[in-house]
């Protein structure tokens, strides 16, 4: 009994060596990487490219839209004329045809998606491989996002730690005035 108590204890001790060298090399970061993201000089001209995409979606959803609504109305205007046949035919392809402009809007809405990713997937990619050189650099072990979205992920931090600022010197972007 008396020996299993004693490597029992020199299990202890020696797991609690490794937590204690464990802890010592921990090294937790936090950034923002919205922030970082915002600053970035390209983003100004992905926000340009996106609002004229934007536009051309708009205007091609506004022309077929448009083009919807005066088959409806030459529809409403001559409906009284038309055999029972001939208005049930063309109130389908009116169906047929407000499914499709529909379909195009969502279509659109995915096709800006798409564009959005595409545009930002560089920015992206330069971001993290800066956090990831910063954080090499600075020994750091741990890198969490100060937010994801509108939802924090980081509750609690010491304001000393600036690793914000070292990716966004890294990259070589102007720290902004607070």
């Amino acid at each position: 009994m008396m020996k299993m108590k004693v490597v029992l204890a020199a299990a202890l001790m020696l797991f609690a060596g490794f937590v204690a060298q464990a802890q010592s090399d921990l090294k937790i970061g936090y950034t923002n990487v919205e922030l970082i993201m915002d600053l970035m000089p390209e983003m100004e001209q992905i926000g340009a490219d996106l609002q004229d995409y934007q536009q051309q979606l708009q205007t091609n959803i506004q022309t077929k839209a448009q083009d919807f609504q005066r088959k409806v109305q030459a529809y409403q205007q001559a409906a009284q004329t038309m055999t029972d046949d001939a208005r049930a035919q063309r109130e389908q392809e009116l169906q047929r045809q407000q499914q499709e402009l529909q379909k195009f809007e969502q279509d659109a809405q995915v096709s800006y998606q798409r564009k959005l990713q595409e545009l930002l997937e560089p920015v992206q990619n330069k971001v993290f491989n800066a956090i990831n050189a910063v954080a090499a650099e600075n020994n750091y072990t741990h890198i969490f996002s100060e937010a994801a979205g509108n939802n924090p992920v980081l509750l609690y931090t010491r304001d000393e730690d600036k690793f914000t600022e070292l990716v966004l010197t890294k990259l070589g972007i102007e720290i902004p005035e607070e």
